[in-house]
């Protein structure tokens, strides 16, 4: 019923947000200050739309070439995209990266940067997660193991010469995915895994975030945060987590800086400093952008992941191709581990991410890497100057020692 309440609320508003969006252009010396009030408006009741990865050049041995977006494969509830670079025939392969964007509420575009920065030196692929409103319910449910399929599905796809990077959300099942392929012997284990401020092991330093999940028992969860898609988009009668109560739960964890942030813009507006405002808008046009996720998987997120402990406690279990396989860690002996961690993270906090170098007990020590970023919160860890000029050396080299 919130779900369709929400529909409602924002047909309502759509008249008077447009109408904001037309009177903000009032930018003239006397009427600044009233064209910033109408964009603020606008911009606090309007809808965000899935934003565009845009990332159409890049660099290559110093010569500017042209990137372009391809579908490499189309699942129900993902698209594979390869950010393919015209680069000249002949010239040696670069190693080639996958990453895995978190399915937690905001589209792969939030790892723009990650891209960006790995493209000079590297083919990348990314996995681009469906918003499950537009799932058909006909596709069927989508849980904790299909992600891991997904996952599978994905890596035997690129071959053994890829090297995996998952941000976040994907710690864990892209570690239980390369743990079911090496208890199978599979040939298409990558050569290097890389895990970037994720909870494979919450009870670690914890959270606001993991707080939460401990703190109320998991039929609260399903009582007050699944609801049905609405009868006007495509995955009409699906059960979701919608993205509108994710992003509500991301305010919520900062509300005085979200405050001031708005404020401030309001005041550059006013002020005519257009280079501070824009930089507003390009980062809540992302932020504010979110996805529902199918009820299936967010429920058995929690229940696994972040109540159950179950892969730091060695009892997670996964279905693959008709069989219950147990996630053993210890089995991985090929893929290089390399664990990045932000000392000021609020969502995965420090020790978290870490915990996978005693799950691979049997990965030789010379193949396992971990780096703390010094003051680092959870998206300076993939995006920003640090990620930039700190991180992304130390990734750099490190696929390149696992080649």
């Amino acid at each position: 019923m919130l779900y369709h309440l929400r529909e409602m609320q924002r047909s309502l508003l759509q008249p008077m947000t447009a109408s904001a969006e037309v009177l903000s252009k009032l930018y003239t010396p006397f009427s600044r200050t009233l064209g910033a009030g109408f964009e603020l408006m606008h911009r606090l009741g309007k809808d965000y739309a899935k934003p565009e990865f845009g990332l159409t050049r890049t660099v290559v041995d110093g010569v500017e070439v042209t990137v372009t977006e391809r579908v490499e494969l189309h699942k129900p509830f993902c698209r594979l995209l390869k950010f393919e670079r015209a680069l000249p025939a002949g010239r040696p392969a670069d190693p080639k990266v996958l990453l895995f964007a978190p399915l937690s509420g905001h589209h792969a575009t939030l790892l723009r940067d990650t891209v960006r920065t790995l493209l000079p030196e590297h083919e990348v692929w990314i996995t681009d997660w469906t918003d499950a409103r537009l799932v058909p319910v006909q596709e069927g449910r989508f849980g904790f193991d299909d992600y891991v399929a997904y996952s599978i599905e994905f890596m035997r796809h690129l071959g053994p010469d890829v090297h995996v990077v998952a941000v976040c959300q994907p710690t864990v099942p892209v570690l239980a995915a390369i743990s079911v392929m090496s208890t199978l012997n599979d040939p298409c284990v990558p050569r290097s895994m890389t895990l970037m401020g994720g909870p494979v092991d919450p009870r670690q330093t914890p959270t606001t975030v993991n707080k939460l999940a401990t703190e109320r028992d998991f039929a609260w969860f399903e009582d007050n945060l699944v609801y049905t898609v609405p009868f006007n988009h495509p995955g009409a009668g699906r059960r979701v987590y919608p993205g509108f109560l994710q992003h509500l739960a991301f305010v919520s964890m900062n509300p005085d800086r979200h405050v001031k942030s708005h404020w401030d813009f309001y005041l550059d507006l006013c002020r005519g400093d257009l280079e501070s405002a824009e930089s507003h808008r390009a980062f809540y046009d992302e932020y504010n952008a979110v996805l529902d996720m199918d009820a299936d998987f967010y429920l058995e997120t929690v229940k696994l992941v972040f109540q159950d402990h179950a892969l730091p406690r060695g009892v997670l279990k996964v279905n693959f191709e008709g069989q219950q396989h147990r996630v053993a860690p210890e089995d991985i002996r090929v893929p290089a581990l390399f664990t990045v961690e932000g000392e000021l993270d609020d969502i995965a906090g420090p020790g978290q991410t870490f915990a996978t170098h005693a799950l691979c007990k049997n990965l030789p020590e010379a193949r396992k890497q971990h780096h703390v970023a010094p003051g680092a919160g959870h998206y300076g860890i993939f995006s920003g100057r640090r990620w930039r000029e700190s991180i992304y050396p130390q990734l750099r080299a490190f696929i390149r020692e696992s080649r």
